[in-house]
């Protein structure tokens, strides 16, 4: 048998090694992928998904947040919503004193102005950081 040359070894890890850090880069998965491990699917209707959590708004927003700092956040009327790269997440009350996580692509309504009336952040086109993007006169807690 012949013998591999430590180049020869080489050439044959580096696609290998190249998926494995294409795969990496690609993310942490982000907050879509940390609430769909964390939290029971209700239903999907298209590119939006619904949770449910047994927790409160207030507490299911914390851990959602300490997972992942929102580019935008706002309360209004009892609900919170947090705005990231590519998604919308909006937590509401649910039944038994739990939560309702819904999570959206950022180009659905998002995109047609939708949320346009949660202010600074939520706007198409606005900043995407920021202290205008702190949100709201409070938490929904």
């Amino acid at each position: 048998m012949a013998a591999v040359s430590r180049f020869g070894v080489r050439v044959r890890l580096a696609p290998m090694l190249l998926l494995v850090l294409a795969a990496t880069a690609c993310g942490g998965g982000g907050v879509r992928d940390y609430i769909a491990d964390t939290y029971a699917l209700q239903n999907t209707a298209g590119d939006a998904k619904t949770y449910t959590s047994n927790d409160p708004v207030g507490t299911t927003v914390s851990n959602i947040v300490a997972e992942e700092e929102p580019a935008a956040r706002k309360a209004d009327g009892g609900s919170e919503y947090l705005r990231y790269d590519d998604d919308i997440v909006t937590v509401s009350a649910g039944p038994g004193g739990g939560s309702l996580v819904r999570v959206e692509d950022i180009d659905g309504r998002y995109r047609s102005g939708g949320f346009a009336y949660l202010g600074p952040g939520f706007n198409p086109g606005s900043p995407a950081g920021g202290a205008s993007g702190s949100g709201g006169s409070g938490s929904a807690k």
